[in-house]
């Protein structure tokens, strides 16, 4: 399937690895132009040279600190000044610490609400008028099972990241006359770098070795594995194709069938 990304300009968050560098990879495949986010510019060069050396695409690269007013407004004037415009945005950021909702104090939940929640929004805010003048755009919102069905020893992430769904569902219904998406991709077990720290955690926190803690979590999987950054990365692609432009206002899932709710 020619999925008509040939061409188009995407700025993918937090992709200096895990399921934000999947996407990039894959939208970079498909012919898309692609930015690169994350904190490391080490990491950021190393994974855009990959991509350069891989595909036909333009990937460049932007750092930015979500914690930062100053650093998120830069990366969206790098895009302006780069691109005069965006077609496709992807919403990701990484995922806070492990922990119980009812120790969260005042000030932590704060900090995580800019990195995870208002830099996101205020980045989407200033791409939507472009969006909008040329009456095409795909916005896509990367959350976590945990919106579904919380996660044990995840309160911060279950929560906040639940603040996502509200505010994506009221973007589409106001974009959708212009020809814009806005959806939720939400990740079962994806193997990746941030699953295997919380295994690790687990194993720490159970006194178990983490080949039984990935035991345990596989067993609660219908498909019976973890999941692939490529696998997500194909839905993702999929739903920021030209293909997918009544696909708007919704929550997909890609977990292996683990959220057990219809």
């Amino acid at each position: 399937m020619d999925l008509h990304l040939q061409g188009k300009r995407a700025l993918v968050m937090a992709s200096s690895q895990g399921l934000g560098l999947g996407i990039a990879s894959e939208l970079a495949k498909e012919g898309a132009n692609v930015i690169l986010c994350g904190r490391s510019s080490e990491k950021l060069e190393a994974q855009a040279a990959k991509l350069r050396a891989a595909t036909n695409s333009e990937v460049l690269t932007s750092c930015v600190d979500l914690n930062n007013w100053d650093s998120v407004q830069a990366t969206i004037d790098q895009v302006k000044s780069s691109w005069q415009g965006l077609d496709i945005l992807v919403n990701n950021s990484g995922g806070p610490r492990p922990g119980i909702a009812s120790e969260v104090e005042r000030d932590e939940w704060l900090s995580y609400f800019q990195t995870m929640i208002a830099s996101l929004m205020e980045m989407t805010r200033q791409f939507i008028e472009p969006m909008k003048a040329q009456k095409w755009g795909r916005i896509l919102t990367v959350t976590s099972s945990g919106i579904e069905q919380p996660i044990s020893n995840l309160g911060i992430s279950n929560t906040l990241r639940s603040a996502l769904v509200g505010w994506s569902k009221s973007l589409s219904n106001e974009l959708a006359p212009f020809g814009i998406t806005s959806n939720i991709l939400i990740p079962g077990r994806i193997h990746t770098q941030r699953v295997d720290s919380l295994d690790a955690a687990a194993a720490e926190r159970q006194g178990l070795p983490i080949e039984k803690i990935r035991e345990q979590a596989s067993a609660q999987i219908p498909v019976g594995r973890y999941g692939k950054v490529e696998e997500f990365a194909a839905v993702a692609a999929f739903l920021l194709s030209e293909q997918a432009s009544y696909v708007t206002g919704s929550k997909v899932r890609c977990d292996g069938g683990i959220i057990s709710g219809i």
